[in-house]
């Protein structure tokens, strides 16, 4: 068998000293040094591990003040189902009342903006055909919670009320109940999720560590065949927890 590398056996051993209530949440760890020494590897031995053990929430480094163990946090429970698009209104903003939480959330929509190629693929349309794009930042009771992008395909909206996502009079009320006002049923949706480190922009707009986890699920709505609005929805795995439910025929 394969010797476990080093980085990986020094984060099993402070994981082990959190769980035995030697360090408890809110102290501060040695330094790199004082570990380096005390375990005979180098500091970048120790840094990789406690780069890991932040990532994996357990740690959190502080500025200027040194690594700490982390406070426990209660992760927010998102639920992805197919009850919430059935809702009026917002689905996040309901998911979020369902939580006894208060969901709001900013936004900045360009109209008319060319569909780049992995967008205009998951479309079905030519790369450069014009897109409604919103970006998106989520919050709950005021703490950022998830990111999310938005294409719709200007030629379905186009000239209709529901042009602008976050506009008009039928503003905030999500992409169905939106296309039911121009005549279009959305009949299912695809989500793809998958693990990946933040970008430092998002690390920022989230509030969490640079390089933090965070789960990016690509999700497109589809009339039929005809997709009506693709999104990118970056949500971080350290603050909230994806829970899928699927219903089953009897």
């Amino acid at each position: 068998m394969r010797e476990q590398p080093p980085y990986l056996r020094i984060v099993d051993a402070l994981q082990e000293r959190i769980a035995s209530g030697e360090w408890s949440p809110g102290d501060r760890l040695p330094s790199r040094a004082l570990l380096a020494q005390e375990f005979g590897v180098g500091d970048n031995v120790i840094r990789r591990a406690q780069e890991l053990l932040i990532l994996q929430g357990a740690l959190e480094g502080r500025a200027g003040s040194g690594t700490f163990v982390a406070e426990p946090r209660e992760r927010l429970r998102l639920v992805r189902s197919r009850a919430r698009e059935d809702r009026d209104g917002s689905p996040f903003q309901a998911d979020m009342t369902s939580l006894g939480r208060r969901g709001t959330w900013e936004s900045r929509t360009d109209a008319k903006v060319p569909a780049p190629a992995d967008i205009a693929a998951r479309l079905g349309i030519a790369v450069g055909d014009l897109c409604v794009r919103t970006a998106y930042e989520f919050f709950a009771d005021g703490k950022p919670v998830q990111l999310s992008t938005s294409w719709e395909p200007y030629r379905i909206t186009g000239g209709t009320l529901v042009v602008l996502p976050e506009g008009g009079p039928h503003a905030g009320r999500g992409v169905v109940n939106r296309m039911a006002e121009i005549g279009i049923t959305v009949s299912h949706l695809t989500e793809q999720p998958e693990p990946r480190h933040a970008t430092d922009e998002e690390a920022t707009l989230l509030g969490v560590q640079r390089g933090a986890l965070v789960t990016h699920i690509r999700r497109t709505y589809f009339s039929d065949d005809l997709a009506v609005e693709t999104a990118d929805l970056i949500i971080p795995a350290g603050l909230c927890e994806l829970v899928y439910e699927v219903p089953v025929g009897r």
